[in-house]
């Protein structure tokens, strides 16, 4: 009986400490290690890429926002076509109501797909109503409206749009700002990144990045 007593009491010490050497190893060590390690050299991803402009926090160049100058009667946000726009965000539907359609809302609490086929009727009126919209506010030919303009990313927050969607903007936002076209076209063509590794994904522009060098550029005539 002895003996069993004085094994179960080994047998939690051991326990015991072997939860005690874990805890210390994995739960306070390690963390603080590998964030030591981040934050020395990976300071800006470790901290959520943030994006500033005049020493203020603006936003993460990894999530997608709105630009938006108020809202209707309606209660429905109103795009500030002086900035550039971003690609429509999905909200796992909670926006499908939103209009104009093609800029329904950036809500990070319900981000994420439509889970909606291409031969859905809600999304295909939904994409044409976003291309109607596109086309009539740019004054450019529906042909011309890119794919990326009229359709959600996955995750319903993509920070990044095409050049050929951004391009498309240059006139409006030219007019809006009263700057001149070939400004604005340069500024996106200062901004777009190539694909990763030379060869992953496609060109892009950083929608945030572009409009913060908007806001300075046309800010600095004033």
């Amino acid at each position: 009986m002895n003996n069993s007593v004085r094994n179960t009491a080994r047998l939690l010490t051991a326990g015991l400490r072997a939860l005690l050497v874990l805890t210390v190893v994995c739960g306070v060590i390690y963390p603080l290690v590998v964030t030591g390690v981040a934050q020395a050299a990976f300071s800006g991803k470790a901290n959520g890429s943030e994006v500033t402009s005049h020493g203020k926090v603006v936003g993460s160049s990894l999530l997608g926002q709105r630009y938006d100058k108020g809202t209707d009667k309606k209660g429905d946000p109103i795009p500030d076509l002086r900035y550039f726009q971003p690609r429509p965000s999905a909200g796992l539907g909670s926006n499908r109501k939103a209009t104009p359609p093609v800029n329904p809302q950036y809500d990070l609490q319900v981000s994420g797909a439509s889970n909606l086929g291409a031969t859905n009727t809600d999304l295909v009126k939904a994409v044409k109503e976003r291309k109607q919209w596109v086309a009539t506010t740019y004054g450019v030919p529906e042909s011309q409206v890119p794919a990326d303009a009229v359709t959600s990313s996955g995750s319903g927050l993509d920070p990044d749009i095409s050049p050929e969607y951004a391009l498309l903007q240059v006139n409006r936002i030219a007019k809006e700002t009263h700057r001149s076209a070939d400004e604005i076209e340069k500024l996106v063509q200062d901004h777009v990144q190539g694909r990763q590794l030379g060869f992953m994904g496609e060109p892009r522009v950083n929608v945030l990045e572009l409009n913060v060098a908007l806001r300075d550029l046309t800010q600095g005539q004033r």
